[in-house]
């Protein structure tokens, strides 16, 4: 029987240009079994010892650049320079990782508080198998950068790549099996949804998701039935605020920018768009007249005229549709751009919008900026938080101060201020999500240590006996317990004093003869 394949097909052209085999269901279970045969080798290699061969990949993926650069804009539609971004941001990103994992992951040592006699520390230790299952938007940076934070923390790891993308899949199955010392401890499996859940039900070790909210709670579901820990990178509805103070021709150069940057298909895109009123006019002219100025199209030319491609996949073209018929229903009206043929789009600016239409609630993932007037900054804030989404945001105005008291209002995990979505791209800065975009962390530290669990150890010799831990093991010592606690964690002087006067009393108390004798209590 002939196996399934996965054509490559340029959704910028329609032309195909390859195709890959589909991985069986079993074929991905046999990936986490081959996985976690390799974990012991891979882990047992010193933090050094990883950072030398990750740095050699890093070198395969700059020397490979160009190549990197075309399969990517081939595979997505994106131009060559965004998908040079791509790149750019990942090895940015592995550099910095690889400079930082030494004390990040090194045996840290913490109070023993009063049990003086024992050494307290923690050991970040890998998982075991970890499986990476990664989006469309950006095929090569989403897959790339949870995978080597992974393998730097000692796991092994099976990636899945979208099926909707596979030639950059294949392309990173070739350029890890040309690295061998690290083929061993990776595998790339192709697939769709069948091949997800198989990695999930295979039981790894953890999961890391990139995608949107409805798959990454099937994820979830199917990874509680044996408590498997994950990371979840999904959708968002962010937000940017712009203030009266704001400059104006900046907020609306950056925001139409972090609008339609990769045709609107990022999680961080401004999706919504909250103006005071006394800004309103000025700023949607602006936005207007910036949108006007990008160009979509598509050539595999290094020097592209075009600022967006088209949208990578098909079926995403339906929900935007069906945000932007809504959102004319309702009366909002679209001053600039709109559908074009195949799956290009004119990036749009909407007006005349409001909460009730899906544009404003649901995550669009295209190039429309819905842009709503408001009367001042509370309202903002209000309308900002008005969402099930809380992945990140912008504030835009010329008090930096006052912004970031605006955005310390705005629940959401990621805020950047007089600029949008470029906080994505610094390596220190972790990325997650509240509410529906998300769990959990990637990028700089904590990305890092969400790929390891921490190991506690007590250690000294047997217990001494005048050992505070040792006297509070034995009977009799109550009052002595309620001294020492007083003390040591009472909050006040007063309250520190109090308690030893109280405990010296009733010592001297007890030392004093008394003529009364108790008699001992029988049960029966």
């Amino acid at each position: 029987m002939e196996r399934e394949k996965l054509a490559f097909i340029n959704p910028a052209t329609g032309m195909d240009f390859g195709e890959v085999t589909v991985s069986t269901p079993d074929e991905a279970k046999q990936a986490v079994s081959d996985m976690r045969e390799a974990f012991p080798a891979w882990s047992a290699k010193s933090v050094k010892e990883r950072i030398k061969i990750l740095k050699k990949f890093q070198n395969l993926l700059i020397d490979q650049r160009d190549e990197i650069s075309t399969v990517v804009s081939q595979d997505t539609g994106k131009s060559r320079q965004d998908s040079l971004i791509e790149l750019f941001v990942t090895v940015d990103m592995l550099s910095q990782n690889n400079a930082k994992a030494p004390k990040w992951l090194k045996r840290e040592r913490v109070s023993s508080g009063l049990y003086f006699f024992k050494k307290c520390i923690i050991e970040h230790r890998p998982h075991g198998v970890v499986v990476v299952i990664s989006p469309w938007n950006y095929p090569l940076m989403i897959s790339l950068t949870p995978m080597l934070s992974a393998l730097l923390a000692g796991n092994t790891v099976v990636l899945k790549t979208s099926e909707v993308t596979p030639a950059v899949g294949a392309l990173l199955e070739k350029l890890l099996k040309s690295l061998p010392e690290l083929a061993p401890f990776v595998r790339v499996v192709h697939g769709d949804g069948k091949v997800g859940a198989a990695l999930v039900n295979s039981n790894p070790d953890y999961i890391f998701v990139t995608g949107s909210t409805v798959t990454g709670k099937k994820i979830l579901q199917a990874a509680a039935e044996n408590l498997i820990p994950a990371t979840l990178e999904l959708g968002g509805k962010d937000a940017a605020v712009i203030l009266e103070d704001a400059d104006l021709e900046s907020a609306a150069r950056w925001t139409t920018w972090g609008a339609y940057f990769n045709a609107g298909q990022t999680c961080m895109s401004v999706e919504r768009v909250y103006v005071v009123e006394s800004q309103y006019d000025e700023f949607v002219r602006l936005a207007v007249q910036y949108t006007k100025e990008i160009q979509n199209g598509f050539t595999l030319d290094t020097h592209s005229p075009y600022q967006i491609g088209p949208i990578t996949d098909p079926r995403q073209t339906q929900i935007i549709d069906e945000h932007l018929n809504d959102a004319i229903q309702k009366g909002a009206k679209v001053l600039c751009g709109g559908k074009e043929q195949g799956a290009y789009y004119k990036p749009m600016v909407m007006v005349d919008v409001d909460h009730s239409m899906k544009v404003m609630q649901e995550e669009t993932f295209g190039p429309i900026m819905p842009i709503m007037k408001v009367r001042d900054e509370a309202e903002a804030i209000r309308l900002a938080n008005d969402s099930t989404f809380g992945l990140s945001a912008s504030v835009y105005s010329k008090d930096q101060a006052r912004a970031k008291r605006v955005a310390d209002k705005i629940n959401a995990s990621s805020i950047i201020i007089n600029d949008s979505i470029a906080q994505y791209a610094i390596p220190m800065l972790p990325i997650g999500g509240v509410k529906d975009s998300g769990i959990g962390s990637t990028h700089g530290r904590a990305g890092l240590l969400e790929f390891t669990r921490p190991h506690s150890y007590a250690i000294g010799s047997k217990p001494l006996a005048f050992d505070i831990a040792t006297i509070m093991r034995n009977l009799g010592n109550y009052e002595l317990g309620v001294a020492i606690m007083g003390v040591v964690y009472g909050t006040t002087l007063k309250q520190k004093w109090e308690t030893l006067l109280q405990f010296l009393k009733k010592g001297k108390k007890e030392s004093t003869p008394s003529n009364i004798k108790s008699e001992p209590v029988v049960t029966k």
